[in-house]
């Protein structure tokens, strides 16, 4: 889709998960992974992992989705992650 949002689930390195949204996945993660560009919570966290990606057609819907996800708790973030497994392609 060329108009995608995407909502994202990211291993850190301490094995935390922290979740948010953007538009350009692998930019978005290779930011976070930079410490430069990404969020605060990641910057000390890295590397990080990408385990979870999700591509919705309106940024309201992705936003609304986000909330979702991070009010889950880890057991199921944990579930959702493994019941979604990434595309090789998607992985980063």
């Amino acid at each position: 889709m060329i108009n995608s949002h995407y909502v994202y689930i990211l291993e850190c390195s301490d094995k935390t998960l922290y979740t948010g949204w953007t538009n350009n996945l692998e930019k978005r993660v290779r930011e976070h992974n930079s410490g430069r560009y990404g969020a605060k919570y990641t910057s000390s966290r890295r590397p990080v992992k990408l385990v979870y990606a999700e591509s919705l057609s309106s940024l309201s819907d992705v936003l609304k989705r986000e909330v979702q996800i991070k009010k889950l708790s880890r057991k199921k973030k944990l579930q959702l992650i493994e019941e979604t497994p990434l595309r090789q392609d998607e992985n980063s």
